[in-house]
């Protein structure tokens, strides 16, 4: 129900965003979902790539400042008001939705999200019975 994501942490400047995908696309490391949050001074780009692992230690190598991090990834339908649906059971188990981000593929979505208490918010995912996807599910999309 987790898989593993990854953060960087990019001064922004002109070309950095792109330094770091060729470094994966280099390794031919794949981009399944990516978001980018900044400020005027740096940015943190939040990756899901096909082997986090390797792009992790990839990353370290050429002394990129990146976390790996755990984070849910829950399957919803992709019609109107799946991500709200989904959203309300961790509100109603009064956590906190820290960021999320989505994609979707033809016949599904999928919601990325780290909650205010991981351990709770598997809880969440195990008692509402909501799908997920684990890592080597990543693959296959």
């Amino acid at each position: 129900m987790t898989i593993n994501q990854i953060s960087i942490f990019l001064e922004n400047k002109y070309g950095k965003l792109c330094e770091i995908l060729s470094l994966l696309a280099d390794e031919n490391i794949r981009i399944i979902a990516a978001t980018v949050a900044d400020t005027s001074e740096y940015g943190i780009l939040r990756l899901i790539v096909s082997e986090p692992e390797k792009a992790y230690q990839l990353l370290k190598k050429h002394n990129v400042s990146a976390n790996l991090t755990e984070v849910l990834a829950i399957v919803t339908d992709p019609q109107a008001g799946s991500f709200a649906g989904t959203l309300c059971c961790f509100t109603k188990a009064g956590l906190s939705i820290e960021y999320m981000y989505c994609f979707s593929t033809k016949d599904k979505s999928i919601l990325i999200l780290r909650t205010s208490n991981q351990e709770d918010g598997r809880e969440v995912v195990r008692r509402q019975k909501l799908a997920y996807i684990v890592e080597n599910d990543l693959t296959t999309l």
